[in-house]
């Protein structure tokens, strides 16, 4: 599976997320959850052959810094537990972690009863 198939099923995933709507500034993806951005993907203005995520991580963020291809976001996200990983084509990606990594920063910045519709469709 390519990068852009992965980025695919990312975006898809995110977006099944309660509230969830894309939209694309700068040529890339943003996923809201009333209003607000709770993960970006690299679109359109992204590398080719290169997948880049950039997610909220209040509870993982440190032991996600610890991965070689993941650092603190720019922009000053950073200072708030946003943290953005890029892969190359060919790296070994865990589409499931970066599932994870989705739900925990949607969980984060969605409002409470987004969170709560969440947990009830189980």
């Amino acid at each position: 599976m390519g990068v852009k198939d992965i980025e695919a099923e990312l975006l898809a995933f995110a977006n099944g997320f309660p509230g969830a709507e894309i939209s694309e500034p700068w040529g890339h993806y943003a996923v809201k959850a009333g209003g607000k951005t709770f993960v970006f993907l690299s679109g359109e203005a992204g590398e080719d052959g290169w997948l880049g995520i950039t997610v909220k991580l209040p509870v993982s963020g440190e032991m996600a810094l610890s991965l070689d291809y993941v650092e603190r976001a720019r922009y000053n996200l950073g200072k708030s537990g946003w943290v953005t990983l890029r892969q190359a084509e060919g790296d070994e990606i865990d589409i499931g972690m970066l599932k994870g990594w989705i739900e925990q920063s949607y969980r984060a910045i969605a409002t409470k009863k987004l969170v709560i519709e969440l947990d009830t469709r189980g």
